[in-house]
């Protein structure tokens, strides 16, 4: 059974006639974003906000109507996945380097729903790297920082080169192992100037849904 794909499917039926949805990036939310299309083709209006080159460019091709971030006042619901997430639902992303965006939207909705296969839910975070998303600009001077915290930094690189997000800044994963300190994280990291954002998003929904082989589990918060 594919995991990721019935958690997607399952999470786009949550998505109701002129809402405004943000579209997740990743490989989970890719499968919502293709029966989002699907249900669009279908007679289901909505307008979708992207968190990622990638996602638009998916939507676009599937004709679902887009909306720029800076015309939204509010978005009904959000749905993206996660790379670990624990019980109190506090999440690491950004694995596929859209962290930024993705949490501009989640925070501009009125309900979050993060979505995923069962391999991401874990009992502390700290096991998957989390991504930090940094001005390029003094960025050298930002990673040994986080070197002095003891964050065990490597910057992210693809093809030999600087990873370079779709806002033309850096990545640096922080390899904290597990358990991770995520107040200390959160309050260390934000405070070094260079710091766009983090991959923290700490209890920032209610409702998570995880596809399993024994099918998909929509899990409430506590």
């Amino acid at each position: 059974m594919n995991q990721k794909k019935i958690a997607g499917e399952k999470a786009a039926e949550y998505i109701k006639d002129g809402m405004v949805v943000g579209l997740g990036t990743g490989s989970t939310a890719r499968y919502m974003v293709d029966k989002v299309g699907e249900m669009v083709k279908n007679g289901l209006k909505i307008q979708g906000v992207p968190t990622s080159k990638a996602t638009e460019e998916q939507a676009r091709s599937l004709g679902i109507p887009l909306l720029d971030i800076n015309d939204v006042d509010h978005i009904d619901l959000d749905i993206d996945g996660v790379d670990e997430i624990d019980g109190d639902f506090n999440a690491t992303k950004g694995g596929g380097g859209a962290l930024f965006r993705e949490k501009v939207v989640a925070s501009l909705a009125k309900e979050v729903i993060w979505i995923m296969d069962e391999s991401k839910l874990v009992d502390k975070l700290g096991a998957f790297p989390l991504p930090i998303e940094i001005l390029p600009y003094g960025y050298q001077i930002v990673f040994k920082k986080m070197e002095e915290y003891g964050f065990n930094p490597k910057m992210r690189m693809k093809e030999g080169e600087l990873f370079v997000t779709d806002n033309g800044n850096y990545i640096v994963d922080l390899h904290l192992g597990v358990p991770a300190d995520i107040e200390d994280v959160k309050a260390k990291v934000n405070g070094i100037v260079g710091v766009l954002e983090t991959g923290q998003f700490l209890k920032m929904c209610k409702r998570i849904i995880v596809g399993t082989d024994e099918g998909v589990k929509v899990i409430e918060a506590k």
